[in-house]
């Protein structure tokens, strides 16, 4: 199967089982967590691509990663009664093994926090107009925003993964609609360029 197509292949079952998961977040939750996991780590795993290895110094940047996966989504879920208790023990257990297994792959530099309220978020959300998210409610995303703002900024989520308190995270709000400002999208990008040169 051509590279393309197993994408495309597992997009269509990660959307659907996306949508089934806001239908029905005690029956599916579990399972979509797992399947977005085993995604991430499948892409995090891959050996960089010719193009980049001919770089001086090469980056890589993820749009989510194996630990946003856990201390954002799995959490939440857990904590907002999604998930079992012993799915979430179940999860943080082959998480946590896992992460440890392949530790020298998955070598990790900084973190980039794109900060908006949750009702910038809403407003996107709709005009993206996904299928599987018109359901999705204002208090899940402030729920959302809570983790985040608890694990990146204020570093009071509990990390089982010590090496992660040392991690260098940049924040950039982006509350406002800069889609058509090009002043303020290369005002981003330097900050972007400027974090990855001092990690």
């Amino acid at each position: 199967m051509a590279a393309s197509r197993l994408f495309a292949c597992i997009a269509q079952s990660l959307g659907n089982l996306l949508d089934m998961m806001y239908r029905e977040p005690a029956r599916w939750s579990y399972t979509f967590q797992t399947f977005s996991f085993m995604s991430r780590l499948k892409v995090q795993l891959e050996p960089f691509p010719k193009k980049l290895l001919q770089a001086k110094k090469p980056v890589q940047i993820f749009e989510r990663s194996v630990y946003s996966d856990r201390y954002i989504f799995a959490k939440n879920l857990f904590e907002n009664g999604s998930l079992s208790d012993i799915e979430w023990h179940i999860y943080q257990d082959w998480h946590s093994f896992l992460l440890q297994e392949f530790a020298s792959q998955l070598t990790l530099h900084g973190f980039i926090y794109l900060q908006a309220t949750p009702q910038v978020c809403l407003k996107r959300l709709y005009r993206r107009a996904r299928e599987e998210e018109k359901g999705i409610e204002l208090a899940y995303l402030q729920q959302l925003h809570g983790q985040h703002e608890a694990w990146l900024v204020h570093k009071t989520t509990k990390l089982h993964f010590e090496t992660l308190l040392n991690i260098p995270v940049l924040v950039l709000d982006v509350s406002d609609d800069f889609s058509e400002e090009v002043t303020k999208q290369e005002e981003l990008m330097r900050k972007v360029d400027t974090f990855v040169k001092n990690l």
